[in-house]
């Protein structure tokens, strides 16, 4: 049985993504400091043989012996990345090279989980891979943004200098049940403040847009990156193309909610992108991948699981 490592496994994306290993019938090690990640997540996999948890930081060295490694763990919404924008840093920085150096040691694949941030405020739209991005270097988004820059840049060299196994993913804006209540993406914004009646928080005039993936779909997308051709490194675009403006996305939210709520608007964050579309060509060529659920079932999922949340 292969023993697969997933690091932020108690993460939103990364309980999906052990659930899913489970499922195929792989060992999973799940490791998280719960910095974001929660026990929740994660508990109903831990009756399972096959499921194992560790509490450990990545930026410290971990010792285990493994097939595959997921590298997930990093805070991923704005809020919490920057709380303590130095240890962001540390996470996507220390944490890639201490995960690549395990991977060195057992000869193991290793796929690091970037992010679209990388692109920055996009001056190319859609985005494809060999777009090098346009990012405010010393902003306060850019822990995160220059962190997973950095990490994508030390995988590459890894995979040039040692040969190593590598696969990279740029992750696109994900959303679905196990999202943080608290976490500041627009998603779960949108839905509890529509769910508990109160203004919907909209920056800047609302046109601004982005395009949602549902987890199930991202998770489907980097499990076959995971088991692509060993000649095929990335890094390869994950995300939904279709696109929906932030006006739109809140009046949806408020319709399928039966919701009351209104739509106060506020000042555009520094740094925040105007646009960001994937251009998902080289997934759908490559990894023979696209999403297959639609806004509105994404949404009415997310909406069932943030109703029982906020009951408790």
């Amino acid at each position: 049985m292969m023993k697969i490592l997933v690091t932020g496994g108690a993460g939103f994306l990364g309980s999906h993504l052990c659930e899913r290993l489970l499922k195929a019938g792989k060992d999973v090690l799940c490791v998280d400091n719960f910095f974001t990640g929660t026990k929740q997540n994660i508990v109903h996999l831990l009756h399972s043989p096959y499921f194992e948890l560790l509490r450990h930081d990545i930026t410290f060295p971990l010792y285990v012996e493994v097939d595959q490694i997921y590298n997930l763990a990093c805070p991923a919404s704005p809020i919490h990345y920057q709380f303590d924008p130095v240890q962001t840093t540390k996470t996507s920085v220390h944490g890639a090279i201490n995960m690549l150096g395990l991977a060195k040691r057992l000869k193991a694949r290793i796929l690091q989980a970037s992010t679209s941030e990388v692109y920055g405020d996009p001056e190319i739209h859609p985005q494809p891979e060999s777009y090098w991005g346009r990012v405010n270097p010393i902003g306060g988004r850019s822990c995160y943004d220059e962190g997973k820059r950095c990490a994508e840049t030390l995988f590459f060299d890894y995979h040039r200098q040692h040969q190593l196994d590598i696969k990279v993913a740029r992750i696109f804006n994900t959303y679905g049940p196990r999202m943080h209540p608290n976490d500041g993406r627009v998603v779960s914004n949108f839905i509890v403040q529509s769910l508990r009646g109160e203004p919907i928080t909209v920056y800047g005039d609302g046109k601004q847009t982005r395009s949602f993936c549902y987890v199930d779909d991202l998770v489907d997308g980097l499990t076959r990156m995971m088991e692509s051709d060993r000649g095929f490194s990335g890094p390869v675009n994950l995300g939904n193309p279709e696109e929906f403006s932030m006006l739109k996305l809140a009046e949806r939210i408020i319709q399928l909610t039966k919701s009351k709520s209104r739509i106060k608007f506020k000042p555009l964050p520094q740094d925040d992108p105007r646009q960001r579309r994937p251009d998902i060509g080289l997934a759908r060529k490559r990894l023979k991948w696209k999403p297959k659920v639609t806004l509105d079932d994404g949404l009415k999922e997310t909406i069932r699981y943030f109703r029982q949340v906020l009951k408790e």
